[in-house]
């Protein structure tokens, strides 16, 4: 038995999510499908962290085991001629038996992407967030800097997280723009639900200037998601990569964002 770890680049706009799930089209499901073609045999897969219904990713870690005799470049090719043109494998390559895609990961890293622009535009949509009111960049960035630090993210946490603990560690976060395009970073230890999407709405906020940079400390500190931002659509969100010790030698994963 071999263990394998993959990078996993997909579009999300046309599934339910990453986790498998029993009504609608996943992410997983279709991998999990076209590897068990290659593998001929059922194959299951984890991943470093889940997606919700729209969310795109650049490098999803995943991991697989199989009995199957294949080399690294049979799994990339023969799992990609049996996926979806929105699912695509980047690299495969074996490793130590003890590595997990979830619980070896350090640290996961996310990008939202805002189009600002006075013009929406055709070839985006659905993989960045339009808004046509100017943002300013700078009064983001400075506001986000009250997010670093292990913290509790009560006033940012999706109504149906499951999680233990609201408590996580952003090691850290940034907003700059790029041209017609505002780019938030951020990387933390782990990740509540819609804690990405409800950051972005809330510093979208005071880059329109309706609230001031303090503001997003205050919220914060209420542990009260009624006094955030929205929660912002979920077509601007990658899940950029996880990262890893260095032991486990996965490749590195170039920076990312959009066009």
């Amino acid at each position: 038995m071999t263990r394998w770890a993959a990078a996993v680049e997909y579009l999300g706009t046309a599934y339910s999510g990453w986790q498998s799930q029993s009504h609608a089209p996943s992410v997983q499901a279709a991998l999990e499908a076209a590897l068990s073609k290659v593998a001929a045999h059922p194959v299951a897969v984890s991943a470093a962290g889940r997606t919700d219904t729209g969310v795109h990713a650049f490098s999803q870690i995943v991991h697989f085991d199989s009995e199957a005799r294949r080399s690294d470049y049979a799994w990339l090719l023969g799992t990609n001629s049996n996926l979806p043109e929105d699912v695509s494998l980047r690299w495969v390559q074996p490793v130590r038996a003890d590595f997990h895609a979830r619980h070896s990961a350090i640290a996961r890293r996310y990008r939202y992407v805002i189009h600002n622009s006075r013009s929406r535009s055709a070839l985006l949509e659905k993989r960045a967030t339009w808004i046509n009111w100017t943002l300013d960049a700078e009064a983001m960035h400075r506001a986000a800097q009250a997010l670093v630090g292990e913290l509790d993210f009560s006033a940012f946490r999706g109504s149906e997280c499951q999680s233990n603990t609201p408590m996580r560690c952003v090691t850290d976060i940034g907003v700059r723009r790029e041209g017609d395009f505002v780019l938030l970073s951020i990387r933390a230890n782990a990740f509540l639900h819609h804690m990405v999407r409800n950051i972005a709405g809330t510093l979208i906020e005071v880059g329109q200037g309706k609230q001031p940079e303090a503001w997003v400390a205050q919220v914060l500190a209420s542990r009260d998601r009624t006094l955030a931002g929205m929660n912002a659509p979920a077509a601007g969100l990658y899940f950029v990569a996880a990262d890893y010790p260095d032991e486990f030698g996965l490749p590195a994963t170039p920076d990312f964002w959009l066009p």
